[in-house]
């Protein structure tokens, strides 16, 4: 046995997780010898009383492990570890990380820069439409899109973000092996060949009312920022908004009707000082630095020469309008003859892109310190 394969053998231990496993480490060389270890060498680690003790030491009565690591090889899933360069690093700063992570799928440099968009199973059209359009809009210039996969907000956030061929991720709150729910297993696949699913149950594991807040911890602890599109004042999606505020992340809310109960968790975490979200660019201009390099051509003042850019025939079209000076969203709309939405998203790119410059009453002109 390896240090990995202990590893996934602690966390199915009953009584062990991420901070008790920090206290066996302390005073046991590896994860290895922590499995060897007598009751009494466990008893004798501050904070570990008899539960753990016990689980630990007659864990192979309860665990079979060979029978997992079949299961793991035999899926294609794979387990990372904290000391594994694919381990999501801003998952590693929180005081809990997961000991293990199952994925499927690939985990990128580009998922450093993460949003997550949680929100209420039971929610209304107009929370599909807002997780749905913020994702597409945050796909579409490079920012990964995180959710726990659940219907509702969790589910329109993943289908917003490969609409525009972006990458998300799919946090579980069950083994990785279990659809939940069922209807959501195509997403799943196609989750997984755009992103990843992760868990960091052990196979078959159902969900229950435990995994969930689990799993709402790792949404949080690898996002740079959660935004809450729709949740009532019980909602887990409060709840991974408490995990990223703790873990010193941004909180962002979506307003909505102030009769509609989906509506009053967002407007309490409002109150709370949440940041206000309208738009994708409420949360770009908290993470200006965000963004991938290929999303900010460098300044002439950089470069001594103007960068080249591959530009869309909308990114075209919209930035030749703005040649005779500023002008309107509105005024685009009509000149481009293109569908509002997909005014909106391409501005959003040209700006990311540092072509263009928007300004108050949502009015836009060309970056003349880039474009001359």
């Amino acid at each position: 046995m390896d240090n990995r394969e202990a590893l996934i053998a602690l966390n199915m231990v009953e009584h062990v997780g991420p901070i008790r496993l920090r206290q066996l480490l302390g005073h046991f060389p590896d994860p290895v010898a922590i499995l060897g270890a007598s009751r009494d060498a466990l008893l004798r680690v501050p904070g570990i009383g008899e539960e753990t003790a016990e689980a630990v030491s007659t864990w192979e009565r309860t665990i079979d492990l060979a029978a997992e690591i079949r299961r793991i090889e035999q899926s294609g899933c794979r387990v990372l570890i904290q000391e594994d360069p694919e381990y999501p690093p801003s998952l590693r700063e929180i005081y809990d990380p997961p000991i293990v992570l199952y994925v499927r799928g690939t985990l990128s440099s580009e998922d450093h820069n993460a949003i997550a968009i949680v929100g209420s199973r039971q929610s209304t059209p107009y929370g599909i439409e807002v997780a749905r359009r913020l994702a597409f809009q945050l796909g579409h210039i490079g920012v990964t899109v995180v959710s726990g996969g659940a219907r509702g907000i969790d589910t329109a956030a993943h289908h917003g973000a490969l609409a525009a061929k972006g990458r998300t991720l799919c946090v579980l709150g069950t083994g990785i092996n279990l659809v939940f729910p069922p209807e959501n297993a195509e997403l799943y696949e196609r989750a997984a060949s755009c992103g990843a699913i992760l868990t960091q149950f052990a196979f078959n594991r159902p969900a229950d009312k435990q995994t969930f807040p689990i799993r709402n911890r790792i949404v949080a602890g690898m996002t740079l920022g959660t935004v809450v599109v729709e949740a009532n004042l019980s909602s887990g999606a409060l709840i991974t908004a408490k995990f990223a505020a703790d873990y010193g992340r941004q909180v962002f809310a979506v307003p909505g009707r102030i009769d509609s109960p989906r509506s009053k968790g967002c407007h309490e975490l409002i109150r709370q000082g949440a940041r206000l979200c309208e738009s994708a660019e409420d949360i770009l201009s908290e993470f200006e630095y965000l963004f991938p390099s290929k999303n900010h051509p460098p300044s002439p003042a950089e470069t001594g020469a103007l960068p080249t850019l591959h530009l869309s025939e909308r990114e075209q079209t919209v930035l030749s309008l703005l040649d005779a000076g500023e002008r309107g969203i509105d005024d685009i709309i009509r000149q481009s003859h293109l569908p509002a939405s997909a005014v909106s998203v391409t501005l959003l790119g040209l700006e990311m892109k540092r072509l263009i410059l928007q300004h108050p009453g949502k009015r836009f002109s060309k970056n003349l310190r880039v474009m001359g």
